[in-house]
């Protein structure tokens, strides 16, 4: 191993590097020392979602903390975001999540919170990749005569839910009139989400809500919402929602069976704050990988656009910077930092839908405010990730491609910071063309680096 953290934490198949027992127990103590804050006794937080691996690495983590003379806080099963609340409310040293998001349940995942329920800075991840990748953590806990104690917290669920009521309207059963389905995908947010949204007053229909360990994102939740969409289309529904496998991020479906990312929710959702004076700055931060549209959109109403690099941490990092209460990412991370510190599925889909009631109208009538530019994504599978730079053939292809587009679109290519991809993004004036530019530079990178 010569690096563990990706761009959202440390990523990969369970039962392998760098998701062992062995490596999390290292974590456990590594972060224990970086995050305990010259504490005698700190406290750490610790959550997972449905994977059948996370029982394994939850309890590694934990083997490390406490040796380390930490106290550990098992939260069970509970959203990323929810995570981040109950380090806040709790006044821990520090969160931790285990999940994978979005990726199939053979994966698993470390993410960290600090103890004021953020994501971790650069500077201080590398602290906790040096300490395990050195050895340093593996006797980090010989020195401790006491260690820490594991305690079990009944009902992290529902404090986490009663924090979301709090961030709606603010009325009784403000969704009344409201018929709503959930996919769950099987993941961290199949308690709470049905919870809250019933207790909001809406109607609700569940699917995707029946975890078994390995169908979590299987053909279902925000990567894969072909399902809600011919529910809510079935049932009459004015709108679904689709969550991913730990809950932070949210894509929608409106009562046509048209799916909306995140894009267009933060452009609503941004519009809505602004009508009410609640966007401070008039600032709405998104990331490079952001539709065109959504820029235009928000010009067109004279909101302020920053974009920063791809990960929500980033995004929340150029929030801090600008003083913006909105920001967010296409793939459906949103924050809303009046209420939140990461990204929260549940919490985009109360404003969502908190837009919609305040306007009396439907998704296919909000959504226009943004006219999605034809996109295309490819995901590349690569063996390696070497500078772009130092990858010429790779560069010339996408050199052509610019210049076709000249200034009627944009080309993007990025490797993933949690998988052995290389992804391709590009834009234009139609379908059919992007499609073939997109090829063109796949195949470039398939011949150089492809796996």
């Amino acid at each position: 191993m010569s690096k563990l953290f990706g761009t959202d934490g440390i990523r990969g198949v369970a039962n392998t590097q760098p998701m062992t027992p062995e490596t999390a127990l290292s974590v456990g103590r590594a972060l224990a020392r970086v995050l305990s804050g010259g504490i005698d006794r700190p406290r750490f937080v610790i959550g997972q979602d449905t994977r059948i691996s996370g029982d394994m690495l939850a309890h590694a983590l934990v083997s490390g903390i406490s040796s380390f003379g930490a106290q550990a806080e098992l939260l069970g099963v509970l959203p990323t975001p929810g995570i981040a609340f109950m380090t806040r409310a709790t006044g821990a040293s520090g969160g931790i999540v285990i999940s994978a998001s979005h990726n199939p349940y053979q994966d698993n995942g470390i993410k960290i919170f600090s103890a004021e329920g953020r994501k971790l800075p650069d500077d201080t991840e590398a602290e906790i990749e040096r300490s395990v990748l050195s050895g340093e953590s593996s006797d980090a806990g010989s020195r401790i005569c006491q260690t820490g104690r594991v305690i079990g917290v009944a009902d992290a669920a529902g404090r986490y839910s009663d924090f979301l009521q709090t961030c709606g309207p603010g009325l009784p059963e403000p969704f009344a009139n409201i018929r709503v389905v959930l996919d769950c995908a099987n993941g961290a947010t199949y308690q709470v989400a049905p919870r809250v949204f019933s207790g909001f007053g809406a109607a609700v229909e569940t699917i995707n809500a029946d975890p078994d360990g390995k169908n979590i994102n299987a053909n279902c939740g925000s990567q894969h919402p072909e399902a809600l969409c011919r529910k809510v289309v079935a049932q009459g529904a004015h709108l679904g929602l689709a969550f991913d496998g730990d809950g932070d991020r949210l894509i929608a479906v409106d009562e046509t069976g048209d799916v909306l990312s995140g894009d267009r929710i933060l452009a609503i959702c941004a519009r809505q704050l602004q009508k009410k004076g609640r966007l401070t700055h008039n600032t709405v931060v998104s990331t490079v990988m952001s539709n065109i549209g959504l820029g235009e959109a928000l010009k067109a109403h004279g909101i302020r656009h920053v974009q920063a690099q791809v990960g929500d941490r980033y995004v929340m990092q150029e929030m801090q910077a600008s003083g913006a209460v909105l920001g967010g990412e296409d793939s459906g991370h949103m924050i809303f930092a009046a209420h939140q510190t990461t990204g929260d599925g549940i919490l985009s889909a109360i404003k969502l839908i908190e837009a919609m009631v305040d306007e009396s109208a439907p998704l296919s009538r909000l959504k226009g405010i943004m006219q999605v530019f034809p996109q295309v994504l490819i995901n590349v599978p690569v063996k390696a990730k070497p500078k772009m730079e130092d990858v010429p053939r790779v560069i010339q292809a996408i050199r052509e491609v610019e210049q076709k587009l000249g200034e009627k679109g944009r080309v993007l290519v990025r490797y993933s910071g949690t998988e052995t991809l290389c992804r391709v993004m590009v834009e234009g004036p139609d379908q059919e063309t992007i499609r073939a530019y997109g090829s063109d530079i796949s195949d470039a990178i398939k011949a150089a680096i492809g796996s």
